[in-house]
Order: structure tokens, then C-alpha cells, then sequence
């Protein structure tokens, strides 16, 4: 299934492209898993009050 990967100049987006999955999983900790982290902060953040400042 995975198969050894050979590439003339080594780049990060060649090693992205090697299969479904690995540019999905990568996009996904990259910008889901901040906003997951950014969401409950601020969740935390309008539960003690601090909101207000509108």
C-alpha cells in the first residue's frame, strides 16, 4: 500500500502528495485542531465574564 518514495530533489509538498490521506491529516492538525484549541479558550473566556467589552 505504501510504497517507497523517490524523489530527485526532496520536498516536503512531494512527501504531502503520497496518498489521500496524508495531506488531509496534515491540513486537519494544522488548522482544525487550532481552532478547536481557540474555541474552547474562548468559551472559557465568556463563561468567566470577561466578554463585556463590546
Amino acid at each position: 500500500m505504501i510504497e517507497p518514495f523517490h524523489d530527485i530533489v526532496p520536498s516536503f509538498f512531494g512527501t504531502l502528495n503520497r496518498g489521500p490521506l496524508t495531506l488531509t491529516i496534515f491540513l486537519h492538525s494544522l488548522i482544525v485542531l487550532p481552532m478547536f484549541f481557540i474555541y474552547f479558550s474562548e468559551k472559557k473566556r465568556l463563561q468567566r465574564g470577561e466578554g463585556d467589552d463590546e
